[in-house]
């Protein structure tokens, strides 16, 4: 059976070394080959962990803080919740669990999951029927493109889906800036980075970066598919109420750096080895994402540390109270606070960004 490296070198031998954005599209969704079309790689046993299978804390303050948004919104009959990248469904059926507690909310849902694994689909169905408040909301479907979203009031959560779209990265030369490419390294026919010839059009490095500042070598990520997903959100948002919450590691403002990483059992893993059975990222350039969403008429609010975000919420108060319920769970319940909200684990390198409709109060996390 064919392989993605099989598949990457083939097309590579055609076409020439491909833009790193090539490649991780192909790595992460080929239709057959991709990493995501495979397997579960989320827990213990796969490659990684996300904040929603740490504690179900997390799930439930954000779904908490979609029901303050929702009445923010004048409690519309319907309004769209939407999750992208919704993993193993472990956050949306926390989400929902925590919105019993907003009267008519669950029953003003309609829920949307934006999802391309098949395998990940079927885990997502599992844990929402098994959760049992998804029979409140109004509908459940899967698309696999935001776009496909209905019009309407609108709610989005994305935790951890931004860092996989494919990144375009720009290495500075003596010449000035040309794209990275994945080629093929002679009679070893491993994959190897090299530079394209020319230089970028206009308009492709993020205005603000100094070139002067920037030192031969350095590397600058440029991620024109969550630019456009962000610029399609805020237009939403800036035609009909709604919010968004976006969850991810990276930086407050555009940078040059190389943040292409791979993971694989839960190490480090080289990017450029073993494509389609490892998983592929790089930081989020939030500065970007806050441009592009401004550009477009929506209010953007962060990012802000995961750590305050979740403390502002009140996740150590729901901690105790998990305590108090659970005390043999005691040092579990802990441990997961500490892990999400700690500036040694994820409470510092992973940031909180919103966007509102024009006109709306600042939401929880960003007063």
């Amino acid at each position: 059976m064919p392989t993605l490296q099989d598949h990457l070198k083939r097309r590579i031998a055609d076409e020439g070394p491909i833009t790193v954005a090539d490649y991780m599209n192909d790595a992460l969704g080929h239709p057959r080959l991709g990493y995501y079309m495979g397997g579960d790689p989320i827990g213990r046993d796969g490659d990684f962990i996300t904040a929603p299978e740490i504690s179900q804390m997390f799930g439930e303050l954000i779904g908490l803080w979609c029901a303050v948004q929702w009445r923010a919104m004048g409690e519309p009959t319907t309004v769209n919740v939407v999750e992208l990248g919704p993993g193993r469904g472990t956050l949306m059926a926390d989400v929902l669990r925590a919105g019993r507690g907003a009267e008519d909310f669950l029953e003003s849902i309609a829920l949307s999951l934006v999802e391309i694994s098949p395998v990940l689909k079927g885990l997502q169905e599992e844990t929402l029927i098994a959760a049992g408040d998804v029979r409140s909301a109004q509908s459940l479907r899967w698309l696999s493109d935001f776009s496909e979203v209905p019009d309407g009031p609108l709610l989005v959560i994305a935790n951890e889906f931004l860092d996989a779209l494919p990144v375009h990265q720009f290495q500075m030369t003596a010449e000035g800036w040309r794209e990275r490419l994945v080629g093929i390294a002679g009679e070893s026919e491993n994959f190897q980075f090299t530079l394209a010839g020319m230089p970028p059009g206009d308009g492709v490095i993020p205005a603000g970066l100094n070139d002067e500042d920037v030192e031969d070598g350095a590397i600058i990520e440029v991620r024109p598919a969550a630019t456009a997903l962000i610029r399609d959100l805020a237009g939403r948002l800036g035609r009909q109420p709604g919010s968004a919450l976006l969850i991810d590691y990276g930086h407050a403002q555009t940078a040059a750096g190389d943040t292409l990483q791979a993971v694989k059992g839960h190490q480090y893993h080289d990017p450029l080895v073993d494509p389609g059975m490892a998983d592929l990222t790089a930081h989020v350039d939030f500065g970007a994402l806050g441009r592009a969403a401004s550009d477009t008429a929506a209010q953007v609010l962060g990012p802000v540390l995961q750590g305050d975000f979740l403390n502002s919420l009140g996740i150590k108060t729901r901690a105790d109270a998990l305590v108090t319920a659970s005390p043999a769970h005691q040092q579990e319940i802990m441990a997961g606070l500490t892990r999400l909200t700690s500036g040694e684990a994820m409470g510092r390198l992973f940031k909180v960004m919103a966007l509102t409709s024009p006109g709306m109060a600042p939401p929880p996390g960003f007063q």
